[in-house]
């Protein structure tokens, strides 16, 4: 098992690459989405509420292999590898996610973007199949000693208006009012859609795909369905297409907040399967629509337990903190991040030394 670090958008830069690998990390994974755009006051991770996380990117351009080459020599320089991107912006597939008339189009660039990925030498693409997005959550000092962390207390059932996806405004000039209300099984055929048109793509490219549970895991959210909100329903994306490029971005936190099954149960099945591309390594307490995150040391989720089933089905990828409670000094996710880090290497170590 490798030990990773994740980067926003605007942590790709020297100090922050520095900062990882003083930390223990070898590999990171990579966001190129802004959630930050219209705010910086949170460095932590993007909240949002109703309003969403502010403006999707431009529609008209997806990143180049010159770009993504470009970031990803930055990285090797600074003595790491870059692992995965995690997230297409929500202005480069609206339409497949909603079903709208431009989705050919989008799926058309979608696919050309995987093959800038696999041309630029990177691994594994990370998604979240979600109308929605990640939304109902809130700030408060829920972890230990009173650090600031994120947590869920209901659910937040005010529709997503037009323009509105992924918790992010792709259309600042859309007519009032909201999409039509769909169910579950027609938000799963758009992900047929999806996976059958990237998957061959990937494929070839060399890329892995790796789908997100919804986070916060509740069946609906926003007037939305959700799609991987029970432990065993990543076994029926998996099973919707046999290609080996089809693998799961697991998140610890989100299906140990899930209300059925369990999570070392799901680690047990998934990692046997050989279907992880990478894991958000993360705590919480409680299950949805209740929950807090939490330092990794803390939560409901044994840790340790969960090492020792990866290290037992030959799991070899990349661990990530994802994120983290806030700790109280003055640069409180930086600590955060490295209490974090510092937890995951010896753990993984004391690990590699009891075989």
């Amino acid at each position: 098992m490798k030990l990773g670090f994740g980067l926003y958008k605007h942590m790709l830069n020297a100090s922050h690459y520095n900062f990882a690998k003083q930390c223990g990390a070898t590999h990171v994974v990579i966001h190129l989405v802004d959630y930050f755009g219209h705010s910086r006051n949170n460095v932590d991770q993007p909240i949002g509420g109703t309003t969403g996380w502010g403006k999707a990117g431009n529609p008209d351009e997806i990143w180049s292999y010159e770009e993504l080459l470009a970031i990803k020599n930055e990285i090797d320089a600074h003595g790491l590898k870059l692992e995965a991107i995690e997230n297409f912006d929500p202005a480069h597939w609206y339409d497949v996610l909603l079903d709208g008339p431009k989705k050919e189009r989008q799926m058309n660039k979608l696919k050309q973007l995987i093959r800038n990925v696999g041309k630029a030498g990177i691994p594994i693409f990370g998604y979240n199949f979600s109308l929605a997005g990640v939304s109902s959550r809130y700030q408060g000092p829920f972890a230990r000693g009173e650090a600031i962390s994120v947590g869920m207390n209901g659910v937040d059932d005010t529709p997503i208006p037009n323009g509105m996806v992924w918790n992010m405004i792709y259309d600042e000039n859309a007519v009032e009012g909201t999409p039509p209300k769909i169910g579950h099984d027609e938000l799963w055929d758009r992900l047929q859609y999806f996976l059958d048109g990237i998957l061959p793509v990937a494929e070839e490219a060399g890329v892995t795909m790796a789908a997100h549970p919804d986070d916060p895991p509740v069946p609906y959210l926003r007037n939305t369905p959700r799609l991987v909100y029970q432990p065993h329903m990543y076994q029926k994306l998996i099973d919707m297409n046999a290609s080996r490029a089809n693998q799961l971005e697991f998140c610890l936190g989100s299906i140990a907040e899930m209300t059925e099954g369990n999570v070392y149960d799901a680690t047990e099945t998934y990692s046997k399967q050989g279907r992880i591309g990478y894991i958000h390594f993360r705590n919480v307490k409680g299950k949805v629509p209740n929950y807090h995150e939490v330092f990794v040391d803390e939560g409901d989720i044994d840790m340790f337990r969960i090492l020792k089933i990866l290290k037992k089905n030959d799991f070899d990828g990349v661990l990530i903190p994802d994120h983290t409670p806030q700790m109280t000094c003055d640069a409180p996710w930086y600590a955060g991040m490295a209490y974090a880090m510092g937890y995951m290497k010896a753990a993984i170590t004391a690990l590699d030394r009891n075989k």
